[in-house]
């Protein structure tokens, strides 16, 4: 009897033990910034200042983020998105992300944007060790898992992009002489470094003059005058939207008429090739990545007709033909995917395996042939860009897509 009493108890010990385990494997994990019922994010974005035509990617991410919890949220958690104005300042970057991190307690702060501010927080966001995930930013810093196991970029890095604008100045313009406009920081140098690397050593005094403005100035005007001075044959446009299309505008004034590259974060048509005047910017070179909403080519596409009519019921009052809501959907649709996939364990860890964690996913609105994937020593999401030509009111893809592997 008292062997079987003995069996009987182990067996129910062993039982409770099991159902112990069942729980706590099935235990839920939280940082600070999520409970049962909610996620916090954070983002600081320029809703004025020097580059407040990147304001729309904030209101872009909102909207998205009520359109998540109004089908219900992430794993039945709302998201509560919490966008403060930076002023594209990197002191009150600075100011802004400490808020979020230590009073509001955020899980992540998700796209903030610009790589000086990015720059001002990276070394605080890694102490601290909150995720920087997806910012809005190419600079090449972002993809280093080694020094920065905390801060992920996400669009194509601008070092690539300007090897390959190098690249095709090479194969394409005779002779050329290349006056460079720069935005002197770390995104304009960003640039630079990749289009000296894409000339290489030997080439280096194809390079005519190099003009830089401080985001302060309240014009670039007598640079655009400087580089057609120096005989540039070839104009390299290192600008955020509103010196772009200064310049844009510039170059036209005083009938220079140089084969004209320009970065990727200036190529909206509604913040900046329409100011600068259509006419004036027919011929301009840039790398894509994205579908643009005003090129015809994807009238009938699938995921622009799926886009346009969520922009229809969630923001209305938007002008659809600028490219910064394409990005904004794009971007928080890949931070949707990685918290979906944290499960019920949202803990700052979590979050960057999740991020480290694609494979070839193929992200609604990326040109086709371009999927993210990440990997623990990877960190670059979007490695290939395609090249396009403005012409008429819209971009016009050409050649293949190109890719570049991390190193």
């Amino acid at each position: 009897m008292r062997t079987n009493r003995r069996k009987f108890i182990g067996g129910v010990s062993a039982a409770a033990v099991l159902s112990g385990a069942g729980k706590a494997f099935a235990e839920k994990k939280y940082d600070n910034g999520a409970s049962d019922g909610e996620i916090k994010l954070g983002h600081a974005g320029p809703y004025s200042g020097p580059a407040s035509a990147y304001g729309v990617i904030g209101k872009g991410i909102e909207a998205y983020w009520k359109s998540v919890n109004d089908a219900g949220g992430i794993n039945g958690r709302k998201v509560n998105f919490i966008t403060l104005d930076d002023g594209y300042n990197p002191a009150k970057c600075v100011e802004v992300v400490r808020q979020l991190v230590e009073q509001d307690k955020v899980l992540c702060c998700f796209n903030t944007l610009g790589t000086p501010s990015n720059t001002a927080i990276q070394k605080y966001m890694n102490t601290r060790k909150v995720p920087q995930l997806y910012v809005a930013t190419g600079a090449s810093k972002w993809g280093k898992p080694k020094e920065f196991p905390w801060t992920m970029g996400y669009q194509p890095d601008y070092h690539t992009e300007a090897v390959i604008y190098a690249k095709h100045i090479l194969a394409n313009v005779k002779e050329p002489k290349v006056g460079i406009l720069m935005q002197n920081d770390d995104f304009g140098k960003d640039y630079l470094e990749g289009f000296k690397e894409g000339l290489g050593k030997s080439n280096a005094g194809m390079i005519a003059k190099l003009a830089t403005y401080e985001v302060t100035d309240p014009t670039v005007e007598s640079q655009i005058i400087q580089l057609k001075d120096a005989g540039a044959n070839v104009f390299f446009n290192i600008s955020t939207p509103k010196f772009a299309a200064q310049a844009i505008r510039k170059v036209a004034e005083i009938d220079w008429k140089p084969a004209q590259y320009m970065t990727n974060v200036s190529a909206s048509v509604t913040s900046v090739l329409k100011p600068a005047g259509f006419e004036n910017a027919q011929g301009i070179i840039t790398a894509a990545y994205l579908k643009d909403p005003t090129d015809k080519k994807w009238e009938n596409d699938d995921e622009m007709k799926m886009w346009r009519a969520w922009m229809d019921k969630w923001m209305p009052a938007a002008n659809k033909g600028d490219a910064n809501y394409v990005y904004a959907y794009s971007v928080s649709f890949l931070m949707h995917q990685t918290l979906k996939n944290c499960g019920d364990t949202l803990t700052h860890a979590n979050v960057m395996k999740q991020a480290a964690s694609f494979q070839k996913l193929r992200v609604p609105l990326l040109l086709p042939g371009i999927t993210v994937s990440t990997s623990a020593t990877d960190f670059y999401p979007i490695q290939s860009v395609q090249l396009q030509r403005f012409k008429g009111e819209s971009w016009d893809l050409f050649g293949e897509v190109m890719s570049a592997e991390s190193s």
